[in-house]
């Protein structure tokens, strides 16, 4: 009997400098945010969430936004989430973006 994959996709949150509210981009995807609620990057990575968030840092296959605002990460917002396999990763990105939109927050990536 095979032994079963091991979980190693995850998704995580970025907290985004507010300076980020400056582009109208950002807040035509976010009508409905509430200014109490912080700024933030959602994605999926294969890596771990710490090597993935310095990766946007340093520019290797970064989103602009996190380079340019990206302060820390959140892991009260996904920790419990992760690991997953790929297909359930891909489809949490989504539905955790869609989430803390709905809650208010202004939420960048998440497609």
């Amino acid at each position: 009997m095979a032994e079963p994959a091991k979980f190693h996709h995850s998704v995580y949150v970025i907290l985004l400098d507010n300076a980020v509210l400056k582009h109208r981009s950002i807040l035509r995807l976010n009508p409905k945010r509430k200014p109490a609620k912080p700024s933030v990057y959602v994605g999926m990575t294969g890596l771990p969430v710490e090597d993935r968030f310095e990766n946007h840092r340093h520019g290797y296959k970064s989103a602009w936004v996190v380079r340019k605002y990206g302060v820390r990460l959140m892991p009260e917002l996904y920790e419990h989430l992760n690991p997953m396999p790929f297909e359930a990763a891909a489809q949490m990105e989504k539905d955790l973006a869609e989430d803390l939109r709905r809650e208010g927050y202004t939420v960048t990536g998440g497609t």
